[in-house]
């Protein structure tokens, strides 16, 4: 029995490329925190931060010198939220019966495979979430439609606007964002696109910057059910605290993630801290407002739509370790680590005895947060 789990592993590699996968773009995309080892489950790891720096003063000579200048340094918090194993067993007798057929490893390398495809999937989906609530601002015109490849040339103004890296830039879209792409004309005539690779291949590559990626964890957002909200009290551009009174809400309310327009204006702004009165505060994402904002004016909910992403690597963190073991170690007889080749991720499997049978688990570790919404702006689609 101790042996078991690592004559499993070439075939665990082999049955990764035969058992269905969905599309990760975002895992590829996002950075990687390479200090998560040192955090237990639920603790928090802060990265500082600075603010942009508003007390600029002209140069007058004298004999002593200017004021202090002393600055709030603000912090970030990423915490590992999911520790998780995805389990099967086998009996004794059920593993005899098999034997006779099709092989009982032949079945338990596919089992590893669908183990850590669903774990895969998991992550991939809290980091479509996490982004889709951490966008500083959207652009698109119509909910449920289909972007415009143009509308890549407007994210990346976003992106510009804000200050974020001008390299290392990604979008991970949908797959109807992807088939709008492809039916592009200027992208896969090759005269026009100026190379092969989209109309041969469907390789959606770099556009205005990004790189282009699909991901099964786009999320399609139900919009918030806030009606008839005005601003309570003008507002200056930079503002992220909003005040707002006379809304018509249900249960529902507005929530992180959705999206706000103010009449008069086309910024689509995205919901850090929602609110389910009838009259309070909501907060939306830095850097807040493009443009001041006067008392009374009308607060819109935008429709439902699928929120893809464009991004700096640097916006948004995910941190993966594997599950922590007591010093004495537990009742597992084998244990091995697998990493993931299409995600880079590794996990650890683990085979626990029984009463005449073994159960394995597939296990790892995760959290991811959106450490700078300025780098992250929306596509609607």
């Amino acid at each position: 029995m101790a042996n078991t789990i690592t004559n499993l592993i070439p075939d665990v590699y082999a049955a990764l490329d035969v058992v269905s996968r969905e599309l990760t773009g975002f895992i590829p995309a996002v950075a990687r925190d390479s200090t998560a080892d040192r955090v237990a489950e639920n603790q928090t790891l802060r990265s500082p931060f600075t603010a942009a720096n508003t007390a600029g003063g002209n140069i007058t000579p004298a004999m002593s010198l200017p004021a202090a200048a002393d600055q709030t340094i603000g912090n970030k918090s990423l915490t590992i939220t999911k520790s998780r194993f995805f389990p099967f067993s086998w009996s004794g007798e059920q593993a005899y019966a098999v034997d006779q057929g099709p092989g009982v490893l032949n079945i338990r390398q596919n089992q590893i495979a669908q183990a850590i495809r669903a774990a895969v999937n998991e992550i991939e989906v809290d980091i479509g979430v996490a982004a889709k609530n951490g966008v500083s601002r959207f652009f698109g015109a119509t909910a449920g439609t289909a972007p415009l490849f143009t509308d890549w040339a407007q994210a990346k103004k976003i992106l510009d606007d804000n200050g974020a890296p001008i390299s290392d830039r990604h979008s991970v879209i949908n797959t109807t964002a992807g088939v709008a792409l492809r039916g592009t004309s200027n992208l896969y005539k090759v005269n026009e696109g100026g190379e092969s690779s989209l109309l041969r291949q469907g390789l959606l590559g770099n556009l205005f910057g990004f790189d282009i990626r699909e991901s099964a964890g786009v999320q399609t957002t139900t919009a918030g059910a806030m009606t008839g909200a005005l601003v309570n009290g003008a507002l200056a551009a930079g503002a992220t605290d909003i005040v707002f009174d006379t809304g018509t809400v249900n249960t529902t309310g507005i929530v992180a993630g959705d999206i706000i327009t103010f009449a008069g204006s086309t910024h689509k702004y995205v919901v850090a801290t929602g609110s389910t009165a009838t009259s309070g505060t909501i907060t939306i994402n830095a850097p807040g407002l493009q443009a001041a904002v006067a008392d009374n004016v009308a607060i819109t909910v935008f429709g439902t739509s699928a929120r893809n992403i464009a991004f700096s690597r640097n916006a948004i963190v995910l941190a993966t370790r594997l599950p922590m073991l007591p010093a004495e170690g537990d009742m597992a007889i084998d244990r091995e680590i697998v990493t993931d080749p299409r995600t880079g991720l590794s996990f650890e499997i683990a085979a626990y005895p029984g009463f005449r049978m073994v159960t394995y688990h597939v296990s790892v570790c995760w959290g991811v947060t959106v450490f700078k919404p300025e780098h992250v702006a929306g596509i609607i689609g």
